[in-house]
């Protein structure tokens, strides 16, 4: 099986409150930790209100995550293409691409709050056929064309890029929630998925369906899709036990539902729950068996959700961890760091060979102790004085023995013989 690439999407939302310079410098610093526990990607969203989510630019964020980071991949999770000239979002991707050593990753959307689109005086019917549109233009800049073209809302005249990615091929993705039309357009360019919907139950429910789009997309328009390059959310906090991860998140979860989802957003279907744990039940109780649309509780559990989505779509190449504020910092780094020590070695099949070997030495115990204790005898009894030093320490072993108490000494090796060990 090939490997599973994780990774992280920032909205970001942020609580109201806090210092928005703080903010920014808190998530800088979440891409250093994700890029020094060795996770693959990092996406950043674009919005334009609300309060909470307050990146307005993700390439500017990502330009400077790059100076703070070495390998993870950064992506645009994503840039809202009928905000833009199609131009200068291509002008831009290249620049990040060349400013970040080639790790960038060009993620592209409708535009997801209605609210930015009302400031843009943009017709809310327009936006997906607008995205299209741009992603059809911007690749073939990309690509090294010098074309004319002529849009409704935008112009291109002999326009042609200056600069191109340092990338051969930098991946390109489309977000996609419950309606196709995100995997459409992935499929009528052959390009990946975002799925930002799969961390509610109704994305959860609609996955085995999705990418069935995309493959239908592609056929008809001479291309293909990779299951590899298929990005699912998961939203989780996780901790050494359900109940510590459950008391770390569970007021943070509500004010996230009540006073964004809920009072802000007005999401269809979100109600305000004033009884915190009556929203967790809703949302995760029950650990991965809950079938919820978050996994709160330990590494076990989300390994086992992500194995059973897994199998539910029937596979997808990249995990993405829904960045959320509902543990404070320090629990929240805590959460990234239990994923990345126990879940992805554990996903990917990493630790399989250790535990084989370990296997392997525990069947095989008494006779490989045996072999190594009978060597240190023949040694010991070679020497008179070893000899007799050994006398004393094999008293004391028979007398712990007999009152069958425990010997917690660590010997490297195989340690000392036992009285019943013979010698050569």
């Amino acid at each position: 099986m090939a490997r599973i690439k994780f990774g992280t999407f920032l909205a970001p939302h942020h609580p109201l409150g806090e210092s928005p310079t703080l903010q920014f410098q808190r998530d800088l610093e979440l891409a250093t930790l994700l890029d020094k526990l060795g996770y693959d990607e990092f996406w950043v969203g674009e919005h334009h209100s609300t309060g909470w989510e307050m990146i307005a630019s993700p390439e500017l964020f990502l330009a400077g995550a790059a100076m703070v980071t070495n390998r993870i991949k950064l992506g645009t999770g994503v840039v809202s293409l009928p905000y833009h000239h199609p131009f200068n979002v291509a002008q831009r991707m290249v620049q990040l691409d060349h400013m970040s050593g080639g790790r960038a990753m060009f993620g592209t959307g409708p535009g997801a709050l209605p609210s930015d689109a009302r400031m843009l005086n943009i017709d809310p019917m327009t936006q997906r056929d607008r995205q299209d549109e741009a992603m059809g233009v911007i690749i073939r800049l990309l690509r090294g064309e010098r074309f004319t073209y002529e849009s409704d809302w935008f112009t291109l005249n002999d326009a042609g890029l200056q600069i191109l990615p340092l990338q051969d091929d930098m991946p390109m993705v489309t977000a996609s929630s419950i309606s196709p039309s995100g995997m459409t357009i992935a499929g009528k360019y052959g390009i990946g998925v975002l799925s930002i919907a799969s961390n509610s139950s109704e994305g959860i429910q609609a996955l085995p369906t999705q990418w069935q789009f995309a493959e239908d997309s592609a056929a008809k328009h001479g291309q293909t899709v990779d299951r590899a390059n298929w990005r699912v959310m998961m939203s989780w906090h996780i901790a050494e036990t359900r109940e510590k991860a459950k008391e770390q998140s569970i007021l943070g979860l509500q004010k996230w539902h009540n006073e964004y989802n809920v009072k802000v957003l007005g999401r269809p279907g979100a109600q305000w729950v004033d009884d915190p744990e009556e929203l967790y039940n809703q949302v995760a109780s029950g650990g991965a068996e809950g079938g919820g649309a978050a996994v709160i509780g330990t590494p076990d559990d989300l390994i086992e959700a992500i194995l059973q989505l897994q199998e539910t779509t029937g596979g997808f190449g990249v995990v993405l961890g829904f960045a959320n504020d509902w543990a404070n910092i320090e629990d929240t780094r805590k959460s990234w760091d239990l994923v990345a020590r126990y879940v992805i070695p554990a996903v990917n099949g990493t630790i399989r060979p250790q535990m084989a070997s370990a296997d392997y030495v525990a069947e095989r115990k008494g006779e490989l102790m045996a072999g190594a204790s009978a060597a240190v005898m023949s040694k010991i009894m070679g020497d008179e004085k070893a000899a007799a030093a050994m006398g004393v320490t094999m008293q004391q072993m028979q007398a712990r023995m007999a009152k069958q108490e425990n010997d917690p000494v660590f010997r490297p090796g195989g340690g000392l013989p036992t009285a019943d060990t013979p010698a050569e």
